[in-house]
């Protein structure tokens, strides 16, 4: 008799105990905030490099704050739940518990730890500098995950939600003493699902204030990306005023003109294309790489990679010229 356990899928899947969405929802707040993790299911959702029961004892290890070990079980983490850009199910689990050690955890690594985190919470973009992919956040919905079959989609909504539930942890990280943890904690909040308003209220104010170009530029993309997402009709005229401002940092013209060029399907102005053309913005090329929207467009040349898929996206990227390459794992872990 044919085996019919795929029957109805993914719908028939939804709302189940299959369904990441279903079980990372059901994680009481003690659970976590307790690192209970013998309290969560890992062995149902097996990671890129073996059984899901795996990843408690590594968030365990990094959760020690133990220097080297710590740094090392970072990296496995990194593999198992983020191979090659790919986000899968677990990741979503470990969300909540990462976001603690992030807290509590090696001041060292947090900023690490939330690029993790927001990459579980994100489709792959390696090489995408397009005005569609630059601030895309869902999946395919039909993408799936080999290992466990749950749609990628289903991962995303899961890791998303659950940093939307702990929005407590990361809007305190805004104003950091580490400008790299700022960065993160922007690109975090970015994928946040509820409480819109307020998370970019705070990003707006954070942007009042900031002084590192990285985190101005990553201040400015978190808040389009939301914009984007979320229907905020105001934000092509804000990102408008920033990069036409003459009198405004270099960064943030830049940023903003990416910004604008995500949120709306207008041609860029001259002004704009004379912005991001001129010479002197390839001086901030090498500054900039560190934002985490733009190193993964290209390892060595993102945001020149960005501009060119931005303003000519009828012309292949020559990567010879750029001098970048974009290799499989070109994030940075």
């Amino acid at each position: 008799m044919e085996d019919d356990r795929w029957a109805g899928w993914p719908e028939r899947w939804a709302g189940t105990e299959a369904d990441v969405r279903t079980v990372v929802g059901a994680i009481p707040r003690e659970v976590k905030d307790g690192f209970a993790y013998d309290e969560i299911p890992w062995e149902r959702f097996p990671h890129f490099y073996g059984p899901g029961q795996e990843i408690p004892a590594r968030l365990a290890t990094l959760a020690l704050g133990y220097a080297e070990a710590s740094d090392r079980v970072l990296g496995q983490l990194w593999d198992d739940l983020q191979h090659q850009g790919t986000t899968i199910a677990v990741g979503a689990l470990a969300v909540p518990f990462l976001l603690r050690i992030v807290v509590s955890g090696s001041p060292g690594l947090r900023a690490r730890t939330l690029r993790l985190v927001a990459e579980i919470a994100r489709c792959q973009h390696f090489g995408d500098g397009s005005r569609e992919g630059f601030l895309q956040v869902t999946e395919d919905p039909m993408e799936v995950e080999g290992s466990t079959m749950c749609p990628t989609n289903w991962t995303i909504q899961a890791a998303r939600d659950a940093i939307t539930d702990d929005l407590d942890l990361l809007l305190p990280l805004l104003p950091h003493p580490d400008p790299d943890v700022r960065s993160a904690a922007a690109f975090v909040l970015a994928t946040a699902t509820g409480g819109v308003l307020g998370v970019s209220a705070a990003l707006h104010d954070r942007l009042t204030v900031e002084d590192d170009p990285r985190v101005r530029v990553s201040v400015i993309l978190a808040i389009a990306q939301l914009a984007r997402e979320h229907g905020d009709e105001h934000a092509p005229a804000w990102a408008r005023r920033l990069w036409s401002d003459t009198g405004r940092p270099p960064e943030i013209r830049i940023g903003a003109a990416l910004a604008w060029l995500c949120l709306v399907d207008d041609p860029a102005p001259a002004e704009l294309v004379a912005l991001l053309t001129d010479p002197t913005t390839e001086l901030y090329g090498d500054q900039l790489q560190q934002v985490p929207w733009i190193r993964p467009v290209d390892s060595r040349s993102g945001l020149r990679r960005c501009i060119h898929d931005m303003l000519t996206p009828d012309v292949p990227w020559n990567r010879t010229r750029s001098g970048g390459q974009q290799p499989e794992s070109a994030i940075t872990k």
